[in-house]
């Protein structure tokens, strides 16, 4: 469904109520996004009637920073997109680290600086991704890659400096997330990933951003997030280990969803019904990488 809006015209607890119900009565979700919904004291409204309705509230953070401190001492779950004043010194850090609400940084679509999604179509050639090509209708592709209406010296891109702070946030005991943002399936959850990690966390701190820290966020550690017995079987099997280089993440060789045993190139099942993946509707002749064949 829907965000929360200023539109929504909340002006009371009971108001705040009544807009909670169709999400928690009607769309049943139990997560809900609160962009920009007045001041304050509606946003507190807000976040205690998504408490009530036991409903996690989460929020677009705007480009706001005195904003953000105040959601995050006020409760709100999760924080979307770029706090976007950096560096950030301790008594900020602390406060997000203490809070509970987790900050996800969305990198790719970066507040304060240009996107970091623009670097890596200046840096890594999409269209001669063989498995992008695969799972991508390839005109899509090429409207991605062939021209960018932006460019920027590398010196411009600030996405590092902003993944410092969120290495300060970790390690101060805090939680980030991971949010490719939906700019390139597939790939982009990687790239964001790979970002967040530029700016010096630890590779096991990054794989934590990238699994449990979400599956905390939106209350479903005890299902996702890590290896254990009793939870959902969704894992990934790698050719080659992340802790030694966190781009090593795109190694993936087998998908297990839900207990299926998958080819993590085709997606044809491996497990327990050996069969291939279905011809889909973008498998057409215009899905070949670049000069007729992957490289």
């Amino acid at each position: 469904g829907p965000g929360i809006f200023i539109q929504d015209d909340v002006t009371s607890a009971d108001d705040a109520k009544e807009v909670m119900k169709r999400y928690s009565e009607f769309y049943l979700t139990e997560t809900i996004k609160q962009y920009m919904a007045g001041d304050r004291r509606q946003r507190q409204w807000i976040v205690m009637a998504a408490k009530d309705q036991k409903i996690t509230p989460t929020l677009e953070g705007g480009l706001d920073f005195k904003k953000n401190m105040m959601e995050a001492m006020d409760g709100y779950a999760g924080i979307e997109h770029t706090l976007p004043i950096a560096p950030m010194y301790k008594d900020a850090v602390g406060l997000f680290a203490q809070s509970g609400t987790t900050w996800t940084p969305t990198l790719l679509v970066q507040y304060g600086g240009p996107w970091a999604e623009n670097w890596w179509y200046e840096h890594y050639d999409i269209m001669s991704d063989a498995k992008l090509a695969r799972f991508t209708p390839f005109t899509e592709l090429e409207r991605r890659g062939l021209r960018r209406p932006q460019w920027f010296r590398d010196s411009e891109y600030s996405f590092k400096l902003f993944a410092e702070q969120a290495k300060k946030v970790v390690e101060a005991g805090g939680r980030v997330g991971l949010g490719g943002h939906g700019q390139l399936q597939g790939l982009g959850v990687h790239w964001e990933l790979w970002n967040i990690a530029s700016g010096g966390m630890k590779a096991m701190d990054a794989l934590r951003v990238g699994t449990i820290f979400g599956a905390e966020a939106i209350g479903l550690q005890k299902q996702i997030g890590s290896v254990e017995v009793g939870k959902l079987a969704d894992i990934l099997v790698l050719d080659a280990n992340p802790l030694d280089d966190i781009k090593n993440t795109n190694t993936i060789r087998y998908v297990m969803k839900n207990g299926r045993f998958y080819d993590g190139n085709t997606l044809a099942e491996v497990w327990p019904q050996p069969r291939p993946l279905a011809k889909q509707w973008w498998m057409t002749h215009d899905a070949t990488p670049m000069e007729g064949k992957p490289r």
